[in-house]
Parts: C-alpha cells; sequence; structure tokens
C-alpha cells in the first residue's frame, strides 16, 4: 500500500512498555504507519503541529497534563483533529469531560488489539466509537446531579486528609459552609461517609488522588 495512502497514526503515552506495544500493533497493520510518538502533553502539542497525523491516540494521565487538556490545546489550533482517548480508566466524569472536548473516541487500555486498530479505522472514516461498558458506566450516571466546582474543591481536600477546620482555612470560607457543601456531596454521590465519598469520587474520575 502507498505511503501517502497510510493512515498516519499519532501515539501519546508516558509508559515505555506501552508505547512500545502501540507502536508494534500499528506498524503490522498494512493500511497503517506510525507518523510519530510523544511522552508528555506539551510533547504531544508540538509533535502534532510537526506531523499533522490522521488519527492520535491520546493516553488520558500525561505526567505535565491530562490527556483531555493536550486534546483541547490540539483542538483550539487543529479543529478537525481525531484524537481517541486511550486509559485504563472508566471515570463517567472523565468521559463525559472527553467527549464534550471533542474526543472522537474513548478506549479502554484492556481492549484487544484488534478491536483497536478498528477504533482507529473508524475514527478515520469520521465515525465516533464508545465501547458498550464506558456507553454503560455513563448512562448509569447521567441523570445524577454533578458536583459545583467548591464542592470537587472540598472533596479533593477531604481526600488529602484535611478536617473540616483545615478545609474552611484553605478555601477560605467557615466551617459551617464546609459542612453544607459535604452534606450535599455525600448526597450526590450516594455515599455514606467520607471514606466512601472519596473512594466514589476516585473511582467516577471526579478527583485524582
Amino acid at each position: 500500500m502507498a505511503e501517502s495512502a497510510k493512515i498516519r497514526v499519532f501515539s501519546v503515552d508516558d509508559h515505555p512498555l506501552l508505547q512500545e506495544g502501540i507502536a508494534t500493533v500499528i506498524r503490522n497493520q498494512p493500511d497503517m504507519l506510525l507518523a510519530a510518538e510523544a511522552s508528555n502533553g506539551r510533547e504531544a502539542i508540538q509533535r502534532f503541529r510537526e506531523h499533522a497525523p490522521d488519527v492520535t491516540l491520546m493516553d488520558l494521565r500525561l505526567p505535565d497534563m491530562s490527556g483531555i487538556d493536550a486534546m483541547i490545546a490540539i483542538r483550539s489550533e487543529f479543529p478537525e483533529a481525531r484524537i481517541i482517548i486511550l486509559t485504563t480508566f472508566a471515570g463517567d466524569v472523565e468521559i463525559q469531560r472527553a467527549l464534550e472536548a471533542g474526543a472522537r473516541a474513548y478506549v479502554l487500555k484492556s481492549m484487544p488489539p484488534k478491536e483497536l486498530v478498528e477504533v482507529v479505522r473508524q475514527v478515520y472514516a469520521g465515525k465516533k466509537r464508545i465501547p458498550a461498558e464506558i456507553a454503560a458506566h455513563l448512562a448509569e450516571h447521567y441523570s445524577d446531579e454533578s458536583l459545583t466546582g467548591r464542592e470537587v474543591e472540598v472533596l479533593q481536600q477531604i481526600a488529602g486528609g484535611n478536617r473540616n477546620r483545615d478545609i474552611a482555612e484553605k478555601l477560605f470560607i467557615t466551617e459551617e459552609t464546609v459542612k453544607v457543601h459535604i452534606k450535599h456531596i455525600m448526597e450526590k454521590l450516594g455515599a455514606t461517609d467520607r471514606t466512601q465519598a472519596v473512594a466514589i469520587g476516585v473511582r467516577r474520575g471526579i478527583i485524582q488522588l
């Protein structure tokens, strides 16, 4: 197949083993070409400008920024960029944010290689792709009331092991206000205590530890 007719794939991942695995899978496809690789967000933005790939496989968690933020930066310059978010996490809040920011697909790293290349082909053809387990995960929380920015901050502080008084000082609010925020967080997440609220927050991608 002529080089010019192949799907030029750009792989962004900070794990050398995974990067190597993805590179091998792409190189083994007769209709694909590995155009470039990057291991962090800043490098990803720069390399995208240099190589203008057809499809980008973007790791969600990069050492310097979130893959979603790197994608937003790329798409602000190149609105037509076809980006697939690749991750080990299936947190519905992150999936929602990735899709709203323009991701064409959201796939888990546990996906078999033959399915991954199929997703690349579909995205290249202009389609969107969300695997069934991720769609189910999204649907499960679709009607949930989301946490406000301030509630996310409070939850992040709880995750850091801070007591109400510490949280109040750090966020320049009263202890009473902190208690109200915690009550709302518990209700929205369906948590019975602080520890469970943190666990749910991490699982759904609302906060990171």
